[in-house]
């Protein structure tokens, strides 16, 4: 690091400069002899002065103890339980940030990955997208803790790097029903006979029901199940219960009537409702789902004569969407179970249009396992639809690239003309996106981030790839 360099970072006092933030909202500065250190608390442009908490050779981690010059980023956060304090929430961690800097920053972080792990530059930067920064998270998993000493049920996230469940009233980011429900839940629970063997209560809301499945170690008694009862009523809530793993879960009533609301979500600008269970995957932020599939749809802009495979469609969150405008759409998913699901989310969708969906298949692959035989038999198509978990694409992506470099294994197979990749983790993604361009004949002509979860550094983002001999995108 050059003197001049170590005169921007680092002043006599021993306060540092923060130069910017890394991916877990970290400050980073460096010390006057060009080391490292990883600041909680600090901003891009900021002078602090720092406790240090760990050091090692090369780096060293601490949390702000004064800010003397303060960056105009810098809001109030909107939680009270949000801190560097003893006891604070650790379920955000940029609620001391703008959120329109929160996204500049994810969008950075995007392009970084893009370049240092795959060695891309998107020759088009997406307009992020964005939208409600509170009240937005309608899938949560929520730890539940009977406190002996303090004599209370706690009910929320974790305490930053801890264990224990932080002791929050409430929760802004949360559905804001769920929020104002935290406190009853807690005397809820405290109240029942099973309180020391419910673990956990996760929340799922669709567009008209909201469900909490109670995790009980222990068969629930008849008072605690009339108890539970009595809460649904009053709150409006729908209470599922799950005595073991997932496939156990299951309604604590049947509805009173056939015709009762269900959980569902909407993607109205394609006519298409979504049922789920509460512990289906389902996007955390409906409002940035729904425009999500849309700009995803419009980016691949399937034709009525085109095939269309969406990898890893899930219930069929972009596979039924996407059957509104191609010609032909394939599902792929990792399990039986999963494509049954989405067969009947087809048929409940196909029925009553004016205008039929397209002819939809689902199908069940291991897709961490792919092999370029297995992408031939699936046939051609003209565009992709990837939306990987965050482990990402890697074996698709490999199998693509090796049917480029050796053409004698493709017979009449051809290579998708388009690729939009939907991503939770943008690390994967340039991993993917290396492959994609540099063996498997693709440029990646745009790429942009998503804010699926505000106030966190949880980066999702889009990425469109097309063949380089494809000319311009349309």
């Amino acid at each position: 690091m050059s003197a001049e360099a170590q005169n921007k970072t680092a002043f006599p006092d021993g306060s540092l400069a923060v130069e910017s933030l890394d991916i877990e909202a970290q400050g980073i500065a460096h010390r006057a002899d060009g080391k490292v250190i990883f600041i909680d608390g600090a901003l891009p442009f900021e002078q602090v002065s720092v406790s240090v908490h760990r050091k090692k050779n090369n780096w060293e981690a601490g949390t702000v103890t004064a800010i003397h010059r303060e960056s105009s980023q810098r809001v109030r956060p909107g939680c009270p339980h949000f801190g560097l304090h003893a006891g604070a929430c650790g379920g955000c961690k940029m609620q001391h940030l703008h959120p329109a800097a929160q996204v500049a920053i994810k969008q950075r972080v995007l392009e970084d990955n893009l370049w240092h792990l795959g060695k891309v530059k998107a020759e088009t930067l997406l307009r992020p997208i964005e939208g409600p920064t509170w009240g937005y998270r309608y899938r949560a998993r929520l730890s539940v803790r009977h406190v002996h000493k303090k004599g209370v049920v706690l009910i929320g996230f974790h305490e930053r790097k801890s264990r224990y469940v932080a002791d929050m009233a409430v929760c802004p980011v949360l559905h804001p029903r769920v929020s104002a429900m935290l406190m009853p839940l807690r005397e809820l629970i405290f109240g029942m006979d099973a309180r020391e063997t419910c673990p956990q209560i996760e929340l799922a809301a669709g567009d008209e029901v909201i469900a909490l499945v109670l995790r009980h170690l222990e068969p629930l008694s008849e008072d605690d199940l009339a108890r539970l009862r009595a809460f649904g009523q009053q709150h409006g809530v729908q209470w599922w219960l799950q005595p073991k793993g997932p496939d156990t879960v299951h309604l604590l009533d049947e509805p009173v009537s056939a015709d009762a609301p269900t959980l569902s979500y909407g993607l109205p600008e394609f006519g298409i409702t979504m049922p789920f269970k509460p512990t289906d995957f389902t996007q955390v932020n409906p409002a940035i789902n729904r425009v999500l599939v849309t700009r995803a749809l419009r980016l691949l802009d399937a034709r009525p004569h085109e095939r269309v495979i969406d990898w890893f469609c899930g219930l069929g969150n972009f596979t039924l969407p996407i059957a509104t405008s191609a010609g032909e759409v394939l599902g792929i998913e990792g399990s039986e179970a999963l494509v049954a699901r989405s067969r009947e989310n087809l048929e409940r969708n196909s029925a009553g249009r004016s205008r039929p969906l397209a002819p939809t298949q689902f199908a069940a692959r291991n897709l961490f396992e792919m092999t370029p035989g297995q992408l031939v038999t699936d046939g051609t198509a003209q565009k992709w639809l990837v939306d990987p978990p965050r482990e990402g694409a890697f074996a698709l992506a490999k199998a693509l690239a090796d049917l480029h470099q050796q053409p004698d294994l493709r017979g009449g197979w051809l290579p998708p003309q388009r690729i939009v990749y939907v991503s939770c983790n943008p690390a994967t993604l340039a991993r993917d996106a290396g492959l994609l361009v540099h063996q498997a004949g693709y440029r990646c002509v745009a790429a942009g981030a998503v804010n699926m979860f505000p106030h966190t550094a949880h980066v999702e983002s889009m990425a469109v790839f097309e063949l380089a001999d494809a000319g311009r995108p349309a």
